[in-house]
């Protein structure tokens, strides 16, 4: 995660986003500080919902991380939050993702229904 090497790649990622995957190591200490300046960048800036954003924090295998453990900020603490571990259980993360976006395309779906109904009346 290397924020500033980016940062001017930003807004072409930010344009018409209906939704934000962050994913972090939730090993690495640092990643914790990270996700919240992505969170405000892509999520918080970009006036999208908490339910347009999904958490992924990967744990390495073998890691013993507890993932009962991580303390997130409270903007984050909202979130959905998904751990992963691909050694594991690696159908757990392609159902929650699926989850996800299925809620963005109904979002996405049912806004469009309203733009046209309120052209329409």
């Amino acid at each position: 995660m290397l924020p500033c090497r980016f940062e001017s790649c930003w807004p072409a990622l930010m344009k018409d986003s209906h939704g934000v995957v962050i994913v972090f190591n939730a090993d690495t200490p640092s990643h914790l500080k990270e996700i919240d300046m992505w969170y405000s960048c892509f999520v918080q800036q970009q006036l999208l919902q908490d339910t347009q954003c999904l958490l992924i924090a990967h744990h390495k295998p073998g890691s013993g991380s507890d993932k009962g453990n991580l303390s997130l900020s409270p903007p984050l603490n909202k979130l959905k939050l998904v751990h992963s571990n691909l050694e594991d259980d690696p159908e757990e993360i392609r159902v929650e993702f699926i989850k996800y976006l299925k809620s963005i395309v109904n979002s996405v779906s049912e806004s469009r229904d309203r733009e046209e109904m309120s052209i329409i009346t």
